[in-house]
Parts: structure tokens; C-alpha cells; sequence
């Protein structure tokens, strides 16, 4: 058996605010919900899920820089960073595993300056609108472009 791949699951500004924050955007789910779900699902995809959340973004940008060396793949909600950080977005771009930006509200179907990504155009793959499953959905992207 394969020693677990591990992976960083990263979430920016205001995510910690999950299953109380504007509930009809984001649903009721919280965010150690995701965090547990994902760790589950992890673990039978053969990945270490490594779950951290900021509100700061050089707190993030340092978490990027880790997955350089001790992290086969990134999964990436920048909350409103998104839309303003190109410090995280090169930070990102810099490290050598795939990146997966994830939203859970459909941004393209929200306002005007949500609709732009500094992530997505260095991002191996973009999901957005599928509510707190898109998590999932990222993990097992990276389970598959890092292979067994």
C-alpha cells in the first residue's frame, strides 16, 4: 500500500463564517464540515488532506509556498481574494502540483466583480457553483493528474 499523498486544502477570507454567513449563498454547511468530508474522502482517494484556513492573505501565500516542497497537489477557495490578490495568484503559480480553484456559489452568476480570477488562468482546474460538494469534486481532480 501507497503511502497517502498529502495535499493542502486552503481556504481564504471569511470561509471560517461557513453555515452562518449569507446561508442562502453558501449553504448551511460549515466549514469543519468540509474540512471533515474532505479528510474522508481524502483518505479513500489515497491523499492526506491538510486543512487550513486564513483571513490574512501572506498567512496564505505562506501555505502556498509549502506546497513547493511537502505537497503533491493544492485544492483553493481565495474567498474575495479571488478577485484582488495577484501575490496569491503568483504564489500559486509558482509551485510545481496541480491547483484546483474552487467556489461554491456560481461566481459568474453573481456580481460584476466576482466574475474575474486572478487564480483560474494558472489553475489546473476551476469549479465553481457546486456548492460545498465542489471540494470533493476538486480532490478527486488532483487524486487523478497526481496519479497512484
Amino acid at each position: 500500500m501507497h503511502e497517502p499523498r498529502p495535499v493542502l486544502l486552503l481556504h481564504g477570507p471569511n470561509l471560517n463564517l461557513l453555515g452562518r454567513r449569507e446561508p442562502d449563498v453558501y449553504g448551511s454547511t460549515t466549514l469543519a464540515d468540509v474540512d471533515e468530508r474532505a479528510r474522508t474522502l481524502g483518505a479513500e482517494l489515497g491523499l492526506r488532506v491538510d486543512a487550513r484556513q486564513s483571513n490574512h492573505e501572506g498567512v496564505l501565500i505562506d501555505a502556498v509556498h509549502e506546497a513547493m516542497t511537502d505537497f503533491a497537489g493544492v485544492v483553493v477557495n481565495p474567498g474575495g481574494l479571488t478577485h484582488t490578490s495577484v501575490a496569491l495568484r503568483d504564489a500559486l503559480a509558482a509551485i510545481p502540483v496541480p491547483v484546483v480553484e474552487v467556489h461554491i456559489s456560481n461566481v459568474h452568476a453573481r456580481e460584476e466583480f466576482r466574475h474575474h480570477s486572478y487564480v483560474s488562468g494558472i489553475a489546473t482546474a476551476v469549479i465553481a457553483g457546486a456548492g460545498t460538494l465542489g471540494y470533493e469534486l476538486a480532490l478527486r481532480v488532483v487524486a487523478d493528474r497526481i496519479g497512484p
